[in-house]
């Protein structure tokens, strides 16, 4: 019988202190993620017991309940019931108590500002990425020519999301921040517009020194990249209400628009945009800096941790890196290589548990959690519904994690794009230059990552569940 959502929706609300409780809400692919006015108002217990809720994670400031493949049902009927415009709640944050900055405050800010700002841009950058898939392998098969207008149009549409990905950044992170959309995406075009662009391509080469207002601009790239979108936002949220409290009101509506441009796009190219392409190049460099000193070895450690990753929320730190690696080298092989084992020993786990259960509710959640897993590479249910609910088979997925990331490291596997592996997306490891040997490494380790996490789980065994109690 299908779940009723509108019931968990109220069981949830109630659980959490109600929706005077609740500052904003929001949901990535498979969590509600609520930031709250008072956590010490909440019933873990009465939340967890919630049929349809998998789990909760606290990270980042957020309350996060694991509901799954339906999440988008759940928080329709969680935003109907608050009243919420685009998933947040007008709240006067004088209400709010103020909270002591500390080095663990800022950690949280900056991983909660990370993971808020990208969550909402997922599909968007995995349908690009599929898109930029498929002209890749209709060229690579023959179907398509490079140099046909054919070809050129649909990598294009593919390729659109990610090189207007500031844009598309500002507009998620202005939401995060609580300042104006229209001007942080307009702030970001500045920095890919084509006169600038033509003007940083110019200092690159070497042909002439750019300046403004007698300041030296530093020569940088800005299409595919994450971090100068997303601090400048939050540079402008502060701007925004400094420019909102000196402007007379009768000319608010001309302005303090031009003022906020005026004052935080100059600011955006002169130090947020060199700073941030520098902090992404860093976090590069580290994960090179990792892999060149034990080399696939830190792909195996990854996929050993990946689903601890995955629980906390961290795993999406690791978006902007691979985005910017990809734009930079043309592929990512520490990260992705290494969710191959991680994703599908979820679903491989889910499989023997499902064999081995005598509790049939338990059966049937997980065959879907492993048909999420295998087919969608989404994994949460597998993770929650399965894994983490029963605990020593997530001791299965980590090892099988650990050898199958060193096998993928081995065979030197790097992704194309950034799609969550599952056994249809293995297409994205795919080397146009060495196909054969790719394609066969690809099946062997998607292979092996579900038969050993079968095999372990088996082997490991679990307490069922009786029957009656989930």
């Amino acid at each position: 019988m299908a779940r009723d959502y509108k019931v968990v929706a109220d069981k949830i609300v109630n659980a959490i202190g109600g929706v005077d409780n609740i500052e904003s809400v929001t949901h990535c692919m498979t969590r509600l993620r609520f930031v709250l006015k008072d956590e010490k108002k909440v019933n873990d217990e009465v939340v967890k017991k919630i049929d349809g809720v998998m789990g909760i994670a606290k990270q980042g400031g957020q309350y996060q309940i694991i509901i799954g493949n339906h999440v988008g049902e759940a928080y329709d009927f969680v935003a109907k019931k608050g009243n919420f415009a685009d998933g947040y709640v007008n709240v006067d944050e004088g209400d709010l108590p103020k909270e002591k900055l500390t080095l663990k405050k800022v950690g949280n800010n900056i991983l909660d500002a990370i993971v808020g700002t990208m969550t909402p841009l997922i599909p968007a950058i995995i349908g690009a990425s599929m898109v930029k898939l498929l002209a890749m392998i209709l060229a690579m098969i023959g179907v398509l020519s490079k140099d046909s207008n054919t070809y050129v149009i649909v990598n294009t549409i593919g390729d659109g999301i990610f090189y207007f990905l500031p844009v598309l950044v500002a507009g998620s992170a202005a939401k995060k921040f609580k300042t104006d959309m229209f001007l942080a995406m307009g702030i970001a075009a500045v920095l890919i517009h084509p006169d600038f662009r033509s003007l940083m391509e110019s200092v690159t080469v070497g042909q002439t020194a750019a300046h403004f207002i007698g300041i030296p601009i530093a020569s940088v790239k800005y299409t595919y990249t994450v971090i100068p979108a997303l601090v400048s936002t939050w540079v402008l949220s502060y701007i925004e209400r400094w420019v909102d409290k000196i402007t007379p009101a009768i000319t608010k509506n001309f302005l303090k628009p031009m003022l906020i441009l005026l004052i935080a796009a100059p600011i955006a190219i002169l130090v947020i945009g060199p700073v941030g392409i520098m902090i992404g190049e860093l976090i590069s460099s580290f994960v090179y800096f990792i892999q060149s000193k034990i080399g696939f070895l830190a792909v195996g450690i990854m996929g050993a941790i990946w689903p601890l990753l995955v629980i906390t929320g961290m795993h999406r730190v690791f978006t902007p890196t691979i985005i910017e690696t990809i734009s930079a080298t043309g592929m990512e092989g520490t990260v992705m290589p290494s969710e191959i084992g991680a994703n599908l020993s979820l679903g491989g786990v889910s499989l023997a548990v499902a064999l081995k259960t005598k509790n049939t509710e338990l059966r049937q959640t997980a065959l879907a959690a492993a048909a999420s897993a295998l087919i969608a590479g989404t994994t949460e249910p597998a993770l929650y519904g399965v894994a983490v609910r029963l605990k020593r088979p997530l001791i299965a997925s980590c090892i099988t994690g650990f050898v199958c990331g060193c096998i993928a490291g081995l065979a030197g596997l790097a992704s194309r794009s950034m799609v969550s592996p599952s056994v249809i997306t293995g297409i994205q490891f795919i080397d146009p230059a060495n196909p054969g040997f790719s394609i066969a490494a690809i099946i062997g380790v998607s292979a092996l990552s579900i038969i050993l996490s079968f095999i372990l789980t088996l082997i490991i065994g679990f307490k069922d569940i009786p029957e009656g109690e989930m």
